[in-house]
């Protein structure tokens, strides 16, 4: 163990500059890429929620090396040159290079029909200035922030239920997560999406306590509440102790046919009883209750289903769809090991006082990457649970590298996290 913390420390330290990139063509500000140069993928786009956790990483790399504010420039310049291509609809793309930007388009769609920009980008504005006490430089960019998050809002709310949906299986993140791919459109009130805006909405909130607008701050306090609540209402499964997507994909109530008039529904939602590990970002997000949160823990502690020797299966192990292969873009999220979810995790169980646990998933991850750089030099994107092996993209780096996070909680010392 100590060996690999050793190693890891050296090699996160030395190649953490590798993810910056300097400004080019249509990408106006310093931004960060997910991996090497020498990387066959990532290596010259400005990705969405991967440019956040990137961040998280770089605000451990400055406390351990002492250069406070080293990154600062790459970190704001994602939300920058997000916001430079962002119109006052509020639409912001997911993924940006130097050729230009990504979309799809499909027959019948209008604007506001695809996926955008997770919910991740004022959470990651609100970290940069969490952590210099500086909301000056952020101060311009509210106006455009705000048309983001209202733009979620507006576009991406269930009128019933009041949870936020994807608009489709594009893009999504978790990308072959069985909730969302291959379902119909707008149909998947994501608990994985849920939580995302969750923190998305408090961060504004804290942007505008930072710049002296308490009122506006405690306006978009009281929305994020209002959509946790929705969430315990309608994700939380009292049965399996756990919370779940939704299925809100219902033919409306028409009361006139006769079939359906002697007995309209009463529910909005039904849950899609699908074991991801997205299930556990309630935890992260501080939504769940302390009793909740209990009988979580002894759900993922179980190794039929999530926890593996290496970190959290991705999907449960009993799942039919549970699947180890290799794909990219999409890529495989039904089973394999991820940096990013064994460090989501292991920030939900160190929030709500699992420290033992915790501590447990911080080891595995380091054991899971020392073993990869000693044998092939490089970390890659995702991972078999129970022999470590590798199973695609040499060169990876992005969220694997919150490892180096996990080795200061194992250090006991001060460890950077997110908003």
């Amino acid at each position: 163990m100590e060996r690999y913390i050793k190693m890891l420390k050296e090699f996160i330290i030395e190649n953490c500059c590798q993810m910056t990139r300097e400004p080019s063509h249509i990408l106006k500000y310093p931004y960060t890429v997910p991996s090497s140069p020498n990387s066959p993928y990532y290596s010259m786009t400005l990705w969405d929620w991967d440019s956040w956790f990137i961040s998280v990483v770089m605000g451990q790399v400055e406390r351990d090396t002492g250069e406070k504010g080293k990154f600062f420039e790459y970190e704001a310049g994602c939300v920058r040159n997000y916001l430079d291509h962002t119109g006052d609809d509020g639409v912001v793309p997911i993924q940006i290079n130097d050729k230009g930007i990504m979309t799809r388009k499909l027959p019948g769609k209008g604007p506001f029909d695809e996926n955008m920009h997770k919910p991740m980008l004022v959470q990651q504005a609100a970290m940069l200035v969490q952590r210099s006490g500086d909301p000056s430089w952020v101060k311009p960019l509210m106006e455009k922030l705000g048309q983001f998050v209202n733009r979620y809002l507006t576009s991406h709310i269930h009128k019933e239920t009041g949870l936020a949906y994807w608009q489709s299986d594009f893009a999504v993140g978790v990308d072959n997560d069985p909730s969302v791919f291959y379902r119909p459109d707008k149909s998947c009130g994501s608990i994985y999406l849920n939580s995302l805006l969750y923190r998305e909405l408090l961060a504004y909130g804290f942007l505008w306590e930072m710049l002296g607008e308490v009122r506006e701050a405690n306006v978009w306090r009281a929305k994020a509440q209002k959509l946790a609540e929705a969430v315990q209402e309608h994700c939380w499964d009292e049965r399996d102790g756990t919370f779940y997507s939704v299925d809100l994909n219902f033919r409306p109530v028409d009361l006139n046919d006769w079939l359906h008039r002697g007995a309209p529904r009463t529910w909005n939602s039904l849950l899609l009883r699908v074991d991801n590990w997205s299930s556990f970002l309630p935890m992260w997000a501080g939504i769940a209750s302390r009793d909740q949160a209990q009988r979580m823990v002894e759900r993922y502690r179980d190794p039929r289903t999530f926890n593996a020797r290496f970190g959290v299966r991705t999907l449960s192990q009993l799942e039919k769809m549970y699947n180890l292969g290799a794909s990219n873009n999409p890529s495989n999220w039904l089973g394999p090991i991820w940096g990013v979810s064994n460090y989501m995790v292991f920030r939900g169980l160190e929030k709500y006082g699992f420290q033992e646990d915790a501590r447990e998933l911080a080891e595995k991850t380091v054991r899971l990457f020392g073993k990869d750089l000693e044998t092939n030099g490089s970390l890659h994107e995702f991972y078999h649970p129970d022999t470590g092996e590798a199973i695609m993209t040499h060169g990876f780096q992005n969220w694997d590298f919150l490892v180096l996070n996990m080795i200061a909680y194992l250090e006991d010392r001060p460890m950077a996290t997110e908003f």
